[in-house]
Parts: structure tokens; C-alpha cells; sequence
């Protein structure tokens, strides 16, 4: 069997029959070898029956959720291609000719891009469409180099034994996100189609929760992103407070001539330098740990950056700094002996004692920190 046009559903009986009835004629049409697949997730509404009535296969998914229904679906679907599409009448099941001739073509996954096919009026709640989904999806194309420009659309086709290679797990909505990122880490190749999108049959809310399921969907691609996560935060505040303590060490500095930075905005300095370190290290632990559980996630710049903060470089530089820290230190205390170990005045004494404590912290996390990297990547 060439092709499955498959729909998850859940209490869907006002549309689920148009739904299977298009996809039929559509087969019919173009003459394509297929079946209509309908994975329901506990309907109580009959939407079984009509399913089957109108000439789908119906099996029953018993694990809840829009990407536990895909996924058995997907699992017991026949067809060599499989073409997925919500059983709410919102997609046209009547013209599916992009993707059939995109998987033809040897594409392992075509998604359908609503934004460049249309919204018709009330088919997208607003902040959806001019935020959530925009949002979503330049996050996506940017932490995964992916070229799909709509990751949240529900209608696309895919090759099925490639996406089945790909393990998907997600059980709820980020199953969208999941389909798109995994793909692309595997450099799948990938194609769009205009497709629209039309107000949906339904006369009852949604099962997308906008806010719950977009939270979702963004930690589900951060999670795979640690360099993103991680690493480039992380870094960005090292450098910001490196930079900022190292000037106010030198002295006090005038800022747009209405405020002046001294001891305070110096210790928050040098706070952030070892906060940003401690991070940075979070994304080297986490890529390390993705490599040895075989964990698909974005990689490239954290490779570079794990070969510098390896085992023996590490630990040669987090001792020197150790050393440097602990040399300030001792200095700090021979300045107060030179007052009989009485009061200091901490516009002075701090320039010292901030530095020292700091460069000794960093020192710290950087030499042990070596050491976890290197006990996460010792060889079995």
C-alpha cells in the first residue's frame, strides 16, 4: 500500500465523517493505493462508528494525548507514505497533490506552511497567529539550522519508516515540534507546501491550550538545544562580568555622568562571572550526557568548546587560577596586617579581596568541573 492518510481523533463526530469521506474521494481521484486511518484516543462521542462507517480503519490508541494518537497510529498505519491531518475539517483532505508529489519525489517529510497557503478569518486565534506560532517557529529554525517555516501546522506527509527511525515520544502537542526538530538533527530531507487553513467544524473548544501546550513546545526544543539553553547564555554573562569587574577593580567609574559604579556594581560583576560559568558548564555537562545516552540534540560550537575545557587543559588552567585566587588572598590579608588588623575601608580593601575570591571560585568550578566532563565521557 502506497499511502495512509491518517487523523487522530477525540470526540469528533460532527466532522470526523467529511474528514474521512474527502480523503477518500481524494484516493479515489488520483488513483492512489491507500487506506483512511482513523487513531482514536477515547471518544465518547461515537466518533468510532461514524469513522468506520464512512470507510475509515479505526484503532484505538489508549495512551492520552495528540501525539500518543500519531504515534500508534503511525505505528499501525500500512501505507509506505503516511499523510497525517486533524479529523476537524480545518484541512482540505480533497487536494493533498503537493505532498504525495513532494514524497514521490524522495522527500522523507513535507509539511504543510499555513502562512504561505492562507488563514482564513477566525480559523487562528489572534495571538497565535501573529505570536505563538511565529515565535515557535523562528526559535526552532534558528537552534536547528531546520527550513520549515510553519512547525506547528498539522497537516504533513512523511516517509513512514524514516519518522518511525526517528523514535518520536512526545504524547502531547509538541509531538509537532518533536516530528520537525528530530528531522532535522538527522538532516532528513525536508520540503513545504502551501496549505490553508480553514475554521475548523467543531462546536466546542479546542483541544489546544495556547499557553500550556506553547510552554511545551519551547522547553520541548530547548531541552535538545543546550548550547542555547546553556552554553550562550552562560558565556554572555561571563564575559559581561568579567569585563565589568575588571574595570571596576581599577577604581570607581562615572556612568552618563548621573550615577557612579563602585564596590556594589562590582561584587554583582563579579557574581555574574561565576554564575556564567557555573551555566556555560550546565551545557557542557548536558552535551556530554546527550552524547552518552545517544540523545539527538544540536551540537557544532559546544564539540569545539568541550575539546578546550578537556581534562588535562582544563585542569592546568582551573589550578592557576586557583593559585592566583589564593595569592590575592594572602596579599589581602598582608594589607591588613599593615594596619594592625583594624577597620579597612572597603572602597579599597574590596578591590582586592572581590578579585581574589572570585578568581579562586572559578578556579574551582573550572578544575572540577573538568573532571565531571571527564568522568561523563570515560569510555565503558
Amino acid at each position: 500500500m502506497e499511502l495512509t492518510i491518517l487523523m487522530p481523533c477525540l470526540d469528533e463526530a460532527l466532522t470526523v465523517e467529511v474528514c474521512v469521506r474527502k480523503a477518500l474521494a481524494y484516493l479515489k481521484r488520483r488513483g492512489i493505493d491507500g487506506e483512511i486511518l482513523v487513531a482514536d484516543n477515547g471518544s465518547m462521542d461515537g466518533s468510532q462508528s461514524i469513522a468506520h462507517a464512512a470507510g475509515a480503519r479505526v484503532v484505538r490508541v489508549d495512551r492520552r494525548g495528540y501525539g500518543a494518537a500519531l504515534i500508534g497510529g503511525i505505528e499501525a498505519a500500512k501505507g509506505r507514505y503516511v499523510i497525517m491531518a486533524d479529523a476537524d475539517d480545518s484541512y482540505d483532505l480533497t487536494d493533498l497533490d503537493g505532498f504525495v508529489d513532494g514524497l514521490r519525489h524522495g522527500f522523507a517529510l513535507v509539511v504543510g506552511n499555513r502562512f504561505k497557503g492562507g488563514i482564513r478569518p477566525g480559523a487562528m486565534p489572534i495571538m497565535n497567529r501573529y505570536l505563538g506560532n511565529p515565535l515557535l517557529t523562528f526559535i526552532g529554525r534558528t537552534l536547528f539550522s531546520s527550513p520549515v517555516g510553519d512547525f506547528h501546522c498539522g497537516l504533513r506527509g512523511f516517509d513512514r519508516e524514516a519518522i518511525l527511525k526517528l523514535g518520536l515520544r512526545s504524547s502531547g502537542m509538541e509531538f509537532a515540534s518533536e516530528m520537525v526538530v528530530k528531522a532535522s538533527l538527522a538532516q532528513l530531507p525536508i520540503a513545504e507546501v502551501p496549505t490553508t487553513l480553514s475554521p475548523d467544524g467543531r462546536q466546542r473548544s479546542s483541544h489546544l491550550k495556547p499557553w500550556r501546550d506553547g510552554w511545551r513546545h519551547l522547553s520541548f526544543m530547548l531541552l535538545r538545544s543546550p548550547q542555547w539553553l546553556f552554553l550562550y547564555p552562560g558565556i554572555a554573562l561571563t564575559v559581561v562580568g568579567l569585563i565589568g569587574a575588571g574595570v571596576l577593580t581599577i577604581g570607581p567609574r562615572r556612568v552618563l555622568g548621573i550615577l557612579t559604579l563602585d564596590i556594589n556594581a562590582l561584587l554583582y560583576s563579579s557574581v555574574a562571572s561565576i554564575v556564567g560559568v557555573q551555566i556555560s558548564y550546565f551545557g557542557l555537562f548536558a552535551t556530554a550526557l546527550a552524547r552518552k545516552m545517544r540523545l539527538q540534540i544540536a551540537v557544532g560550537f559546544p564539540d569545539r568548546l568541550a575539546r578546550l575545557a578537556s581534562l588535562h587543559s582544563a585542569v592546568v588552567l582551573g589550578i592557576l587560577l586557583v593559585f592566583v585566587g589564593f595569592g590575592g588572598a594572602v596579599l589581602a590579608i598582608v594589607q591588613w596586617g599593615n594596619v594592625s588588623f583594624g577597620a579597612l575601608v572597603p572602597s579599597q580593601s574590596m578591590r582586592l579581596t572581590i578579585p581574589a575570591v572570585v578568581t579562586l571560585a572559578i578556579g574551582t568550578q573550572v578544575l572540577f568541573g573538568a573532571f565531571m566532563l571527564g568522568f561523563i565521557n570515560i569510555d565503558e
